[in-house]
């Protein structure tokens, strides 16, 4: 099987981290259990240039080395690839975050899952002239069997694959999404996505 990860919130503890980060660059004190929107400028509430000053703190090399793992996650998708299936790490991030985001796979043992940096946001503007390492239209030439993902804004990356299993980590900001289908479902920690699996 081919198999889509992605990388903040379903590999490592990001939206934890990033609470705490803003309580230390603002004093907005909001935590994790309240981070109800995927936008993290509106569920903290920042100005625009706050916004921008969080997300470049928040990619910088050491923050994004200091995520933790989310539980279990690195056993059930190293898992995987011992099986044979293959394992892409699609994230979000720009691909001047590809270095430390790929020493945080190597440092947490997935160095033999693949990784790409996939304009998925379009909100690369905090880092100017940012470059991707995926383009869309060869996304899209891609194949996969399962994809487990933690974004709402990122379903439309999978309407062209209409026999994908989708499996949604349970967050915060997706407790109130519709799923755009009955190939989408919901899933409370990584025991139970590897037992679906």
């Amino acid at each position: 099987m081919n198999i889509y990860v992605d990388f903040d919130d379903c590999l490592c503890e990001t939206a934890r981290r990033f609470s705490t980060l803003v309580k230390e660059l603002f004093d907005v004190d909001v935590p994790y259990e309240k981070i109800n929107y995927f936008n993290l400028q509106e569920s903290f509430s920042l100005t625009e240039e706050q916004y921008e000053h969080l997300m470049t703190e928040g990619h910088k090399m050491d923050v994004l080395l200091s995520y933790e793992e989310t539980p279990d996650a690195i056993e059930v998708v190293n898992g995987w690839i011992d099986a044979g299936h293959d394992v892409s790490v699609i994230t979000g991030r720009p691909y001047s975050a590809y270095e430390p985001s790929r020493g945080w796979l190597d440092q947490h043992g997935l160095n033999r899952a693949k990784l790409y940096c996939l304009n998925k946001y379009g909100r690369d503007a905090f880092i100017k002239d940012s470059e991707f390492s995926l383009e869309i239209e060869d996304y899209k030439k891609m194949h996969f069997d399962i994809a487990v993902e933690d974004s709402p804004a990122a379903f439309k990356f999978f309407e062209h694959l209409p026999d994908l299993r989708v499996m949604v980590y349970d967050r915060p900001w997706n407790q109130g999404c519709e799923f755009p289908g009955n190939n989408y479902g919901r899933y409370f920690n990584w025991e139970s996505i590897k037992k679906s699996v």
